[in-house]
């Protein structure tokens, strides 16, 4: 079995769907915004923006992982596919809103 490749691509961002401005991280890809929980599927593997779908991807649940904190799982609005993203909420510079994550956690796939 390959291993997923990950490739740092910690730039900013507009979000697509909240519009805010959304600054980097600072240690790894941002991919998600961390006002609203949306993204978009632009990745095939994590920071590589290879994917040519490049639809939204809307923050169906939530699940607490507990080496990870956090892991959002999106849903591709034009595609359908499910992807597992790890939270930023305790990031230094905007973190994902805690309350949204909460409420997502009880939300059913």
């Amino acid at each position: 079995m390959e291993a997923k490749r990950f490739t740092k691509n910690d730039s900013g961002f507009t979000c697509a769907h909240c519009g805010r401005e959304v600054k980097p991280l600072g240690y790894t890809s941002r991919n998600h915004c961390p006002f609203c929980l949306w993204s978009l599927h632009v990745d095939v593997n994590p920071g590589d923006r290879a994917n040519p779908c490049g639809g939204q991807m809307e923050p169906i649940s939530v699940e607490p992982d507990p080496r990870k904190g956090y892991v959002i799982l999106h849903r591709c609005t034009k595609c359908g596919e499910v992807r597992r993203n790890r939270a930023a909420h305790e990031a230094e510079v905007q973190p994902d809103k805690l309350k949204l994550l909460i409420a997502l956690t009880a939300q059913k796939r």
